[in-house]
């Protein structure tokens, strides 16, 4: 046999090898194929590609484990306890940036799917091999590094803290200077991811000096970077006041503010974000968004937004309007009107829960600020929403809560008056409190209270003697005199109706003859005056 033929063989060898890894990772792009190449013995035939001779055979071996693992976490578990993983590990250092990028696909597709696996991945060595890729020359074995990095922090704070522990956080932060939109993307997702889990993390990500390029990030004209920047910067201030307040001093305003005006939506739900979490911390810092333009740009959202992208901007209202002087900064900005809106047009529980909230933190300060609740009709809406079998507890709550703090505060009789009807006992109590309050020192207010029929349904309500509730109604009932109260009392028709069977013709015959003989000796009398 000739050289030529041996070389043959081998040739043939390897186009076949060449051949069938491609084939496999063709056929695991489509996710109904996975059980089908796993039954076949798939995962064992790759494992040993890792380490062919020829480079390419090895970058698509690890390209299909990565599709596999990408779109099944039972056969992604199965590829670590086969030892394809560390096969695949040993095998990155001198190769091309083309295999770096395939490896840390396959990374990235067993991270995802779950906290355990993460760890199998840090365990295997997976961690050390993502970051030193993030300082590869390769542009694309950069992005791939921080977004599977990403995909290890996001799971919680123990593998959040490795990431760090690991070093990633400097070379992040220079990803965030390079020219290329995609790893700026990844790098401000992978920040984000890091820093959500604890305040250490988050100050991790200060110290690494991360904040001043993430804000002037905001000011790059891409959609999805806007995005991931203003994550990344929530994520940072939900922590404390202080992290905010170094958010604050970074110059993030008015940039922010005029996002929530940005056509794409999420861009304007991540910008409501970013002011929910700092207001939440102090008035201070929900006065410094006021008096910046905020209150307007957040009303605003508001009313024009819808389900998930108004949410952030009505919970940023709510925690603002915890502030007796800024609730009523709210209330003259015309905000009571567009939460009114939200409780009609939201379906979603939590979208309701956050709205009913907001309101409650509005009107829980005085009677001005409870009365601009009560004359957009808003009580009868949250009762509704209460007695609602639909409603899930998380609702209930609010609502019997914000309906508690509002209604103590409320002295617009006319408002309260509706609620006298069909409302639960619970909150019943809280409505006739209020008349109890106002009319012993209102006498127009007592007028209209008869007329109206608000005192009628009053005598109707049934309450437990002793009860506070009961309490109440003794109060209001002492207001008027005794035979108004009996007139509007339950039964008083019938005991009228009883009266006039009960009285008796005879009298009535006897007190006519009386008048009629009254009558006769008048007329006599008359007669005789003219014929004198």
């Amino acid at each position: 046999m000739t050289a030529r033929s041996i070389l043959q063989t081998f040739d043939v060898y390897q186009k076949a090898r060449m051949a069938f890894v491609q084939k496999v990772a063709d056929l695991s792009m489509k996710p109904q194929n996975t059980e089908v190449l796993e039954k076949c013995g798939a995962l064992d035939l790759l494992r040993p590609l890792l380490s062919d001779i020829v480079p390419s055979i090895q970058q698509t071996a690890a390209v299909a484990l990565g599709r596999l693992a990408n779109s099944n976490e039972r056969i992604a578990e199965r590829i670590i306890q086969n030892d394809a993983l560390k096969k695949l590990l040993s095998s990155v250092d001198g190769q091309s940036k083309y295999y770096k990028r395939s490896a840390l696909f396959a990374l990235r597709a067993v991270s995802k799917h779950s906290a355990e696996l993460s760890s199998m991945v840090v365990d295997s060595g997976g961690l050390q091999m993502m970051v030193a890729c993030l300082e590869d020359f390769d542009i694309v074995v950069k992005e791939n590094a921080a977004w599977a990095l990403g995909y290890v922090a996001r799971h919680n704070q123990s593998l959040a803290q490795a990431v760090v522990n690991a070093g990633a956080l400097p070379p992040l932060n220079l990803c965030m200077r390079e020219p290329e939109l995609w790893l700026k993307q990844v790098a401000a997702s992978t920040i984000g991811d890091i820093s959500k889990h604890s305040l250490e993390l988050a100050s991790a990500v200060r110290d690494a000096g991360c904040i001043p390029q993430l804000v002037k990030s905001l000011d790059n004209t891409d959609i999805k970077l806007k995005r991931q920047v203003l994550l990344a910067l929530s994520n940072i201030a939900k922590h404390s006041e202080y992290l905010s307040e170094l958010l604050v001093e970074a110059e993030i305003f008015p940039t922010v503010l005029l996002l929530l005006g940005h056509p794409d939506d999420m861009v304007k739900r991540n910008a409501a974000m970013l002011l929910r979490e700092i207001v939440r911390h102090s008035v201070q810092l929900s006065e410094l968004v006021v008096n910046s333009g905020g209150l307007g740009a957040l009303i605003e959202m508001v009313n024009e937004t819808k389900d998930q992208i108004r949410l952030p901007a009505t919970l940023a209202l709510g925690y603002i309007a915890g502030s007796e002087e800024l609730a009523l900064s709210i209330i003259i900005s015309q905000g009571v009107q567009p939460l009114h809106a939200a409780l009609n047009e939201e379906k979603e529980d939590h979208v309701l829960s956050a709205t009913v909230w907001a309101i409650g933190q509005i009107g829980k300060h005085t009677p001005e600020h409870a009365k601009a609740v009560a004359e957009n009709n808003i009580f009868p809406i949250i009762v509704k929403l209460y007695v609602d079998p639909k409603s899930s507890e998380d609702l209930k709550q609010k609502c019997k809560t914000t309906l508690k703090l509002c209604l103590q505060k409320c002295v617009h009789l006319s408002s309260l008056e509706p609620l006298l009807y069909e409302t639960p006992p619970e909150i019943l109590k809280y409505v006739v409190a209020q008349f109890s309050k106002v009319l012993p020192h209102d006498a127009r207010a007592r007028r209209i209270f008869v007329t109206s029929g608000g005192l009628k349904k009053i005598q109707e309500i049934s309450a437990e003697y002793g009860s506070t509730l009961m309490e109440y109604i003794s109060i209001i009932n002492c207001c008027f005199p005794e035979e108004i109260v009996r007139y509007y009392s339950p039964g008083y028709s019938e005991e009228i109706l009883q009266k006039v069977e009960q009285y008796s013709p005879n009298i009535a015959t006897n007190v006519l003859a009386e008048l009629t003989k009254n009558s006769s000796d008048t007329s006599t009398l008359i007669e005789n005056r003219n014929s004198l």
